[in-house]
């Protein structure tokens, strides 16, 4: 038995470590997944006027900077039992929409899909067999013409003549496990490169209401501010045509890569049958006017004996058992505690990246090993994401979701029981991305026809200090459920919690000694080269892990933490 470290594991993200014991065969027989940095927003929201919160939450996160902004205005507001008027409420589904659009298509080509890419061998494509080949996955394929597959193939080969890989460096190509011909890992890098391009048009897409991107600035608690950009017909027109040019590249580039890549890759072992947890769960989300476009729901036991049933939210829990706080408790996220109990590494030899035995710090394992919390629904742990959104809507018979799906199986050959995997985490992100794109835009013409009747932005309400209340969010981000949780008195925030998706799917072992998804899915896995554990990397960014929600860091007396210089 030997234990090997995976730290940093993503390529943006660096707090997020994977330790796993493998046997003599290299099978994963243990996994010990712990973010090192600590969340404070939590804390730091105490004490304040609720109505800012929404601004304070939404540092949570560089990502999904709309969601803990939404998350904290629309907790407050279900505290205080204000509901928000039709096109406040219109307008928060399009800007969702666009972080979804944004937030997906930057999932899979720059942080997860390069686990699918060879880069290098992009340098052997033959451009015409690469143009023929983009043609059997989409009718007019993105940025794969003769013309530009060449230019993509030669600004590859100028990268690796500098012998510097920018982007792509620090990574296994070559790897056995990689499965794409030059040809198909040519196409997959040009829809790379455009979307580094696409992903500012999304990020202009949510700044015309919300009048920046990351961290906007339109909501406030009762509803938007953005009535002149709402009024003006121009703004309405360039959401449109930005919404429509960001669908196109989901269409002609994300759709078809991932049937590319589903095609090639339902055969290799370490991609499939890894469901991690099967209990899932997801909240309704995307308000169209008279309907939401996702259904919310739980289902549990999805291997054995699926459930289906409504989120009863006071089943939700959080403990701290492996996690480094004080109170272990499973607590309501309404009594929630953060009361942080650092208790450090320990010293033990593990294997290093030349396949030597190396003296490391590593994870208590008996006792606590992370900064992210337990949650758990009705004491089972949870599995949240697209993929969580597919399959309960796919049980609900929401008919968007089963055309979408049962299309997509069909095209591949494959079953439903094929997506209970890595592969499938993947398309279900996809499959939501497309979902969005096609229907997000009722609401903006539901947003239309009902300003012909009603132009009210934002409803009035008043704050008794007198009086104590409590109010969630129960939302999805693009990467899962979202809840927050407040509690105010005497006109103040008095406790606040946030249960963020990466901690429901990364969340370390219980009393129960239950895994969370990050860890059960790495059970069992087969790792070809334990110096180049390429097989764990792909499966946890599958998540699309986002540990930000985890880090914030600052001296309350004011004192510089750290300094850093750019390009000197």
């Amino acid at each position: 038995m030997q234990k090997i470290v995976v730290d940093p594991i993503t390529r943006i993200e660096g707090h997020l470590r994977v330790e796993v014991v493998v046997d003599d065969n290299n099978v994963v027989k243990e996994a010990y997944t712990g973010s090192t940095l600590w969340r404070g927003i939590e804390t730091i929201v105490k004490n304040r006027d609720p109505r800012d919160v929404g601004f304070m939450t939404q540092r949570i996160c560089g990502v999904c900077t709309y969601s803990h902004y939404r998350a904290g205005i629309e907790a407050v507001e279900n505290a205080l039992g204000i509901i928000p008027p039709k096109n406040a409420k219109l307008v928060r589904t399009l800007m969702n929409a666009a972080l979804y659009l944004h937030d997906h298509c930057v999932h899979f080509y720059q942080l997860h899909g390069l686990d699918f890419v060879d880069v290098v061998s992009a340098l052997s494509a033959d451009v015409k067999k690469a143009e023929e080949e983009a043609l059997k996955w989409c009718d007019k394929p993105l940025a794969c013409g003769v013309g530009d597959l060449q230019a993509v193939k030669e600004k590859l080969k100028n990268f690796v003549d500098k012998g510097d890989l920018g982007p792509f460096a620090n990574a296994y190509w070559g790897h056995k496990t990689y499965r794409f011909s030059p040809e198909q890992n040519l196409i997959a890098l040009s829809h790379y490169l455009e979307c580094l391009k696409i992903q500012r048009t999304a990020a202009q897409l949510t700044a015309i209401f919300g009048a920046k991107q990351p961290h906007p600035q339109s909501l406030t608690v009762g509803g938007v501010t953005c009535v002149m950009d709402i009024l003006d017909p121009s703004r309405i027109g360039e959401f449109k045509t930005k919404f429509l040019e960001v669908s196109d590249f989901v269409h002609r580039a994300y759709l078809a890569d991932i049937k590319m890549a589903a095609s090639v890759y339902k055969n290799e072992a370490s991609v499939m049958n890894d469901i991690g947890v099967d209990n899932f769960m997801c909240a309704k989300e995307f308000y169209l006017g008279d309907e939401y476009l996702f259904e919310g729901g739980v289902l549990l036991n999805v291997l054995s004996n699926p459930t289906l049933s409504e989120i009863d939210e006071s089943a939700i829990t959080e403990e701290a058992t492996h996690s480094w706080y004080k109170n272990d408790a499973a607590l309501h996220p309404y009594d929630g505690e953060q009361e942080p109990h650092y208790t450090g590494f320990k010293d033990e030899k593990t294997l290093d990246e030349n396949a030597k035995l190396v003296d490391t710090k590593v994870f208590d394992t008996e006792g606590k090993y992370s900064w992210i919390k337990a949650p758990r629904y009705k004491g089972l742990p949870v599995q949240v994401g697209p993929i969580a959104t597919i399959l309960i809507n796919y049980f609900k018979k929401n008919p968007i979701v089963v055309k979408e799906v049962d299309a997509l199986l069909k095209e591949l050959n494959i079953e439903l029981k094929d997506l209970l995997s890595t592969l499938g985490r993947t398309a279900a992100r996809m499959i939501e991305a497309k979902i969005v794109s096609e229907n997000a835009l009722k609401a903006l013409d539901s947003l239309v026809e009902n300003l012909k009747v009603d132009d009210s932005t934002c409803a009035a309400y008043v704050i008794d200090k007198n009086k104590e209340y409590k109010g969630r969010f129960i939302g999805n981000a693009p990467r899962g459920m979202l809840s927050h949780w407040v509690r105010i008195k005497d006109g103040v925030v008095s406790n606040y919690q946030a249960v963020v998706p990466s901690t429901w799917n990364a969340s370390p072992k219980d009393a129960k000694k239950q895994m969370g998804s990050y860890e059960a899915c790495i059970i069992g896995l087969k790792i070809a080269d334990l110096t180049k554990p390429l097989e764990i990397i792909r499966k946890i960014h599958s998540y699309d892990p986002c540990i930000a929600c985890a880090v914030h860091v600052f001296d309350k007396k004011g004192n510089e933490l750290g300094r850093y210089k750019v390009g000197v």
